[in-house]
């Protein structure tokens, strides 16, 4: 997941229907779009997905039996039909009982590992997830794209001065390079921290204060907020500090620019991302230190003369040739018109993308395996894209609206799950208010696994906003996101946080939703 956008993360809405988990379950709990969101903001999503009037769906009224005049009973409009709902209904069973995503994420994540863009995993996974596809019998194709190839390595810090400090001794820092940094010098920086909650505290003080430290902005992430089901809002508060933070700071002068992790982890775990330099602006280090190390420089520079040592020294090297992975199952009557299903592939390096976004991926591969073990005849295209340099600049998703722009006009409904593994709620839905209500025979559908609650977003993913801009309607599995952002982007984002039944459900909800959609009796008005 992203760092820029996070109606891709998911935030539980008030009415939270979804089963309470034991404490034991919920410590394994992932994530947010997002998208996220990598922010489940009320999910405006599929609803534009059926934005038209639905006059136009309605039935002509039968006449009456009885010579009596009377008025005809308005007809309800047939969006599903039977038989669509009859093989929704097999498609939630097959998932439920299928251990095919789990699988695809254990390879992702145990075999080939960490797939940071421009890696020689990345690279793997490319090639995984195509062969994987190609032996489902889709038509693969592997579509170009050019994505940047940062590398991280030394990253270390101490404080060598500080009140009360014993002769001879130092406190080491806990912390990770942000995604796209730039080096410290080889010997690293000597400089005194100085700390500030937020941006207004930083604009606060004058130049000469700022000149040459290290500025660290000590903002907590909100758990009380996360605690609620609300983590992507959370995520959304902090998350600005790791993408804006390091310009803040060097337009004062600062040697390099520090951040409290973005993230409710308690263990001493950083958590890296993106970070974003703006031309004209000098380009200092920019680093993630952990919440604890936050707190311990922001205690000690309080009470006197406190001196860190910085060494960074990720490098960004010649972009590198990637792909998304594009898998079509051909619809047997509407073949131009495509519902996409889809996760990002690319991961960041700290651990082994389990959670984002390989469950994602997974569970989008589900989906064609899913239809594949039935026998199903989706009418329209079910196209699964594996994406490619979501994390680091969104690449993939630029350059297939590049490459199919022209054909927007028949993406009929996009999704990107992008919010981890854990127990969905629902759907959000990127579309008209009406929406929900055509997707009533599916959320019943769905509500046998906890699932049925619908909401309108106001965005779904990352990789899927360009399509949303163009007027593509979205969905998207909501997800428990109460502790998403204790694993997402840390070393602690491996395999073992991922339920496997809750995957399972995961699975369920999107294919659900894709094939209802694919299967629609009528057209889908924008």
């Amino acid at each position: 997941m992203s760092s820029q956008i996070w109606g891709r993360d998911s935030a539980r809405p008030s009415n939270f229907r979804g089963r309470e988990l034991p404490p034991r379950q919920l410590a394994r709990d992932s994530e947010m779009p997002f998208p996220i969101p990598k922010n489940q903001a009320p999910l405006l999503g599929l609803v534009s997905l059926f934005g038209a009037s639905f006059s136009a769906l309605a039935q002509p009224a039968q006449p009456e039996a009885s010579s009596t005049p009377s008025a005809s009973p308005s007809a309800t409009p047939i969006f599903f039909a039977d038989q669509t709902l009859a093989d929704l209904k097999q498609l939630r069973e097959a998932a439920l009982a299928s251990d095919y995503a789990f699988k695809q994420v254990a390879h992702l994540a145990n075999n080939i590992g960490p797939r940071l863009t421009g890696s020689v995993q990345a690279a793997k996974a490319v090639e995984y997830v195509a062969d994987e596809m190609k032996a489902l019998g889709c038509n693969v194709q592997l579509e170009k794209v050019m994505v940047p190839h940062w590398v991280r390595g030394v990253e270390t810090a101490e404080l060598r001065q500080f009140p009360g400090q014993a002769v001879g001794t130092t406190q080491k820092i806990v912390l990770c390079a942000l995604g796209g940094s730039v080096a410290t010098p080889p010997e690293g920086i000597d400089a005194n921290p100085i700390c500030v909650r937020d941006f207004e505290e930083l604009k606060s003080l004058p130049r000469e204060k700022v000149n040459g430290k290290i500025v660290l902005f000590n903002h907590s992430f909100d758990k009380q907020i996360a605690a609620q089901g609300r983590g992507g809002d959370a995520y959304g508060q902090a998350v600005v500090y790791r993408s804006d933070g390091p310009v803040a700071a060097a337009k004062l002068g600062a040697a390099a620019c520090l951040i409290r992790s973005v993230g409710g982890a308690d263990y001493r775990i950083p958590h890296t991302g993106q970070t974003n330099y703006e031309d004209g602006i000098p380009k200092i280090p920019a680093a993630a230190v952990t919440a604890e190390d936050a707190d311990l420089i922001a205690y000690l520079a309080a009470q006197g003369e406190t001196r860190m040592h910085l060494v960074l020294t990720p490098q960004t090297l010649p972009e590198v040739e990637s792909a998304n992975v594009i898998a079509d199952i051909k619809g047997s009557e509407h073949p131009e018109q495509v519902v996409i299903v889809s996760g990002h592939l690319d991961s960041w390096d700290l651990g082994t993308g389990a959670i984002d976004d390989g469950a994602g991926v997974a569970v989008a591969m589900e989906t064609a395996h899913l239809i594949r073990q039935l026998h199903l005849k989706p009418k329209r295209t079910i196209r699964v894209i594996a994406w490619m340099n979501e994390e680091n600049g969104s690449r993939g998703s630029k350059q297939y609206a590049k490459d199919h722009a022209s054909e927007f006009a028949n993406h009929f409904a996009v999704n990107e799950t992008d919010g981890g593994a854990g127990h969905p709620i629902g759907l959000n839905l990127k579309a008209k208010p009406e929406v929900e209500k055509i997707f009533e025979p599916v959320a019943k559908i769905l509500q046998e696994i906890g699932a049925g609650t619908l909401n309108l977003s106001e965005h779904i993913g990352a990789d899927t906003e360009p399509m949303e801009k163009a007027g593509v309607p979205a969905f998207s599995p909501m997800q428990d996101s109460r502790f998403y952002f204790n694993y997402h982007h840390t070393p602690a984002d491996t395999l073992d946080k991922i339920v496997p039944r809750e995957l399972q459900e995961n699975a369920a909800v999107v294919a659900i939703a894709a094939y209802a959609v694919a299967n629609a009796e009528q057209s889908l008005p924008r």
